[in-house]
């Protein structure tokens, strides 16, 4: 099993592991920790690079195989010996631009939710850009509005941002704790992260966020589109 360094801390940018695993023919390594977020919940996976034996061997791709991460090496260099030490590096400024980003998407959700009791059907994000799905029969203009408004005065109240690991029984006991109209953790996930946004939002969530609100900036719903009769897509950008 692989600790993940990123669910505690989203701010690690450099971190020491043990290989566990190599691959050859995917050129993929396992750790037996890492601060690479492997991709998740419409979040992208983390990119950087990992330092063996003086070598710096990019990483073009991460991803969660059951309890482990893969990491996937560029280069043509040979791959760091099983039981060998390991620096790994985060692309910082990939990394806090999805960061703002997804903490962004949760204002958005904590929003809609309060107001207008809407569940969310999908979402996907990348850098400083979105969009997520609502559960609303009409989306109008002067709502549009009025959730833009909404959104960034909440950013800008400098709420609180807080990750908490629970047991499954004890985090289902909170009501709402899945905003998604599916529940997506399977049966077998024992512990639950939680991410709050104090006083406005408070869900199951896997992902990197930052501190407090006012680490996003400003957030622009730049269209918004039906995509069904009681589903409606938002589209959001965020000022950098």
């Amino acid at each position: 099993m692989t600790k993940l360094l990123y669910q505690s801390d989203s701010y690690l940018k450099e971190f020491s592991a043990i290989v566990t695993s190599i691959n050859n023919d995917d050129r993929s390594i396992q750790l037996d920790k890492t601060a690479f977020f492997p991709g998740g919940g419409g979040q992208p996976h983390d990119s950087g690079s990992i330092i063996a034996g003086g070598i710096h061997f990019p990483i073009h791709k991460v991803k969660k195989q059951g309890s482990n991460i893969l990491h996937f090496l560029g280069g043509t260099d040979p791959l760091p010996e099983k039981g060998s030490v390991i620096s790994g590096q985060i692309d910082w400024d990939r990394r806090y631009k999805l960061m703002r980003t997804h903490t962004a998407m949760h204002v958005l959700c904590g929003v809609i939710f309060r107001d207008y009791g809407a569940s969310v059907t999908g979402g996907n994000m990348d850098l400083l850009k979105g969009r997520m799905d609502f559960e609303f029969e009409t989306l109008k203009a002067e709502f549009v509005h009025e959730i833009k408004r909404s959104i960034n005065r909440e950013i800008q109240n400098n709420l609180d941002v807080k990750i908490d690991i629970l047991p499954r029984e004890q985090a289902f006991l909170i009501p709402d704790l899945i905003r998604t109209k599916i529940n997506l953790l399977p049966p077998g996930i024992k512990l639950v992260r939680t991410v709050e946004i104090c006083g406005l939002d408070l869900q199951a969530d896997g992902g990197t966020h930052v501190r407090s609100t006012s680490e996003i900036g400003r957030m622009q719903i730049v269209d918004y589109k039906s995509k069904g009769a009681i589903n409606k897509r938002i589209y959001i950008e965020i000022e950098d």
